[in-house]
């Protein structure tokens, strides 16, 4: 891999974290199309760089955290009564319903790493199976819910619900946006309040994620090369990041899904005949 690739797939990453279309399988698509191997060398950068558009994604919603993490705290007097502690600010509840919503994908990927990782030595076929998933569910969740609610009627049932959806994301290829995007549309909200919960319950497991590959990474040695790499990959993430985050939030308010299903269906086909071929 050269700096060139690195920045290349970094503006991969950016652009397609947020957007409905699955970053992973653009990334293996794009790591196909530059001829650098799947290794483990190449799974520690791809965990790795997702740490950038961490940062936009604090960067673009970082008054909504500051919020829920002031709520949390102000709320810890509450629970001296029981009576005081249902009447909660929505930003409260929000907070506990993101920390509902991440168990399950945290568990998810620490229990399913070495399957996951595995999955990596196929990565044309993987990225189209979960390009077709991401298709199906994108184009079910515009087409079956009622798209009536905002995040203030957000129940534990909801959050549970969006977060048993991010476990599919776990795996590579499949949409983490996409996933959890239709998961709060089938509870019946709205797109933008869909894809803002989305984003916000992603920052603890895109983190925990990051923070353990880095483990590995640290034991690297050639870790000294693989830093300039690492550098690139995630500044570029995390610039590109930030403008897909805002792009998409407007396109969502006036605009459907079905864009985005018929692209990762068009994309799924062709990688299938790639595959075949």
């Amino acid at each position: 891999m050269t700096l060139l690739h690195a920045f290349l797939l970094g503006i991969v990453q950016g652009l397609t974290e947020f957007i409905p279309v699955s970053s992973t399988a653009h990334l293996l698509i794009t790591q196909q199309l530059l001829g650098i191997p799947a290794n483990d060398a190449m799974f520690s950068f791809l965990v790795i760089v997702q740490l950038g558009t961490i940062v936009s994604l604090f960067a673009f919603y970082w008054k909504d955290l500051l919020n829920i993490i002031t709520a949390a705290f102000r709320v810890i007097p509450k629970f001296t009564n029981p009576r005081d502690t249902w009447n909660l600010k929505p930003d409260t509840w929000l907070g506990f319903y993101i920390i509902l919503a991440t168990v399950p994908a945290l568990l998810a990927g620490y229990l399913l790493k070495d399957v996951v990782e595995a999955l990596f030595r196929q990565p044309m076929l993987e990225a189209s199976i979960r390009l077709f998933a991401a298709a199906v569910l994108l184009a079910l969740a515009e087409w079956l819910s009622k798209k009536n609610r905002d995040l203030n009627s957000m129940t534990w049932l909801d959050a549970l619900i969006i977060g048993l959806m991010q476990v599919i994301a776990v795996f590579p290829g499949a949409s983490r946006s996409g996933t959890t995007i239709a998961g709060g549309m089938f509870r019946g909200f709205d797109r933008p309040s869909a894809a803002r919960f989305a984003f916000l319950m992603s920052a603890p497991v895109m983190l925990a994620a990051g923070l353990y590959e880095m483990l590995d990474v640290i034991k690297m040695p050639n870790l000294a090369q693989f830093l300039p790499l690492l550098a690139v990959g995630f500044i570029t993430a995390a610039v590109t990041g930030w403008f897909a985050i805002k792009w998409l939030i407007t396109y969502l308010s006036k605009h459907s899904l079905y864009v985005f299903a018929v692209y990762c269906a068009v994309v799924g086909f062709i990688l299938l005949i790639v595959q075949a071929f």
